[in-house]
């Protein structure tokens, strides 16, 4: 795989803009992976619902946004793969490269113009991207130390990587899928991985010694009892799948949306358990740990709205928008680029001002900012939904959501990853970055639940519903806020 340099070496190179030259590979890494995520799923939606004779799916458009937001929420779940993976079997550099090239395959397999494969494809970008994901974020936290003050402007400027690919992305998958249609689409998403991947090794030899390290590696013994783990996790979801199906009379789709979501609900609680009672786990990382709790609770209801870009919010641009500015014809999911281009706008002046305030306002204080953001975007956008109900809405309501939601992410997100790589128990430190991500699962599990039973909602009520149920753990939040603290403080200060 080539030589790295030495932790302490990184933790004294500034030259990538005053930063470890390994945060370019990982930029740029990350930059063309979401430019492939997020073109996919930009269309997602419109091709599942679309009709036959236009090369969709022909599902109804409920059950459309429930499966978007499973697909979505089933990419973070299978983080937890990634992370595992990594911690236990090849480390975070090979295990990155893996996923990504199962990630090619899934969109090599949505771009062939077939239905049969079409949720093979699916399948395969869920799986590729949770594999890959836990691992570019682990190798930053290892470019810096524990006191480094360019932590936190370093995540914020891998953050804007992200959103340069996510910017370019609906622009371009929309164009392709007016030339070509939905599976030309999917081909240029294949291409932005394949740039991803050269660009990550190519530059492989930047990152920091630790990428190729295994911290907790499987014993022999441990192969074993595996095996029959996974058997009986396998044969656990058989029966649950069987149960949904029998109590609740869905279609296979549903059934299996709805078992997929039980499962992201329940991943989160087994994973806090397990590393709660670890004896890998001392007792200052408990601390910092139960301080966790309630900022991934946060930063689920906030995924929970936020990642509705690709399915309530993508329904409404598409449905419920007039797409006419002047003579121009806005394609519905342009909309999508609207939040990345604020965080390009806008994330490097919160990187400084991070920088430049230090530890103020707190952690806590930023998630409670960021949910608050989200839950407000949902009572705008609600409002507008009902004051418009039977015509069509302005561009100017979706964009302002959108610019309401990016700025709460940068109060919440590149904070978020940092507290999630600084919080994590030693034992745990890619699968603690699993963690975070399983917040986004557990949100948009939510979300796909309400989308497949209450289907009876308007459309204004639901975006008040979603409102509603992130404001009120807003103001938990804040009464929280000098727990959370001091249960950090306590952690590093037993730990010292």
């Amino acid at each position: 795989m080539g030589s790295s340099m030495s932790s302490q070496t990184r933790n004294t190179d500034t030259a990538f803009f005053g930063h470890p030259i390994g945060l370019m590979t990982l930029f740029t890494t990350e930059l063309w992976e979401r430019f492939s995520y997020y073109g996919m799923r930009a269309i997602l939606l419109y091709f599942l619902t679309d009709t036959y004779l236009n090369g969709g799916l022909a599902i109804d458009e409920p059950t459309g946004k429930a499966v978007v937001a499973t697909y979505s929420s089933s990419v973070f779940l299978t983080s937890v793969i990634g992370g595992w993976i990594s911690d236990r079997l090849f480390g975070p550099r090979k295990a990155a490269l893996y996923g990504g090239i199962i990630i090619i395959l899934g969109h090599l397999c949505l771009a062939l113009p077939l239905g049969a494969t079409a949720y093979l494809g699916i399948i395969f970008v869920a799986v590729g991207s949770g594999v890959f994901k836990p691992n570019p974020t682990v190798m930053l936290g290892e470019l810096y130390s524990r006191t480094d003050s360019r932590r936190d402007s370093g995540f914020s400027i891998f953050y804007l990587g992200i959103n340069l690919g996510s910017f370019f992305s609906p622009l371009v998958v929309g164009l392709a899928r007016s030339w070509g249609g939905y599976h030309a689409g999917f081909a240029v998403a294949a291409v932005g991985m394949a740039v991803a991947l050269a660009f990550y090794v190519h530059g492989r030899k930047h990152l920091d010694e630790t990428a190729d390290e295994v911290p907790d590696p499987i014993s022999p013994q441990e192969r074993t009892a595996l095996l029959s783990k996974l058997g009986i996790v396998i044969g656990l979801l058989v029966i649950l799948w069987v149960l949904v199906k029998v109590l609740m009379h869905d279609s296979v789709l549903l059934t299996t949306v709805t078992t997929l979501n039980f499962l992201a609900l329940a991943m989160p609680v087994v994973y806090f358990a397990v590393m709660l009672r670890s004896p890998k786990v001392t007792k200052p990382e408990r601390s910092r740990l139960l301080a966790f709790i309630p900022l991934f609770i946060a930063a689920a209801l906030f995924w929970m709205v936020f990642e509705q870009a690709a399915s309530s919010m993508s329904a409404f641009a598409e449905n419920s928008t007039d797409l006419h500015v002047g003579s121009l014809t806005i394609n519905p999911e342009w909309f999508q680029s609207v939040n990345p281009l604020g965080i390009i706008i806008l994330s490097g002046v919160f990187a400084a001002m991070w920088q430049k305030l230090g530890s103020r306002p707190s952690t806590p204080t930023k998630f409670a900012i960021g949910l608050g953001l989200a839950s407000a975007s949902f009572i705008f956008l609600g409002l507008m939904a009902k004051a418009y109900e039977g015509g069509l809405a302005p561009v100017w309501i979706l964009t302002l959501t959108y610019v309401i939601q990016t700025v709460g992410e940068l109060c919440l997100s590149p904070v978020g990853l940092a507290a999630a790589s600084l919080l994590a128990p030693q034992a745990f430190k890619s699968q603690g970055m699993a963690l975070w991500l399983l917040a986004s699962a557990f949100g948009q599990s939510i979300a796909s639940l309400i989308f497949a039973n209450m289907q009876h909602l308007s459309q204004a009520n639901e975006f008040l519903l979603f409102a509603a149920i992130a404001g009120a753990f807003t103001l938990i939040l804040v009464c929280l806020i000098p727990w959370i603290n001091r249960r950090i403080a306590e952690g590093f200060a037993a730990e010292a």
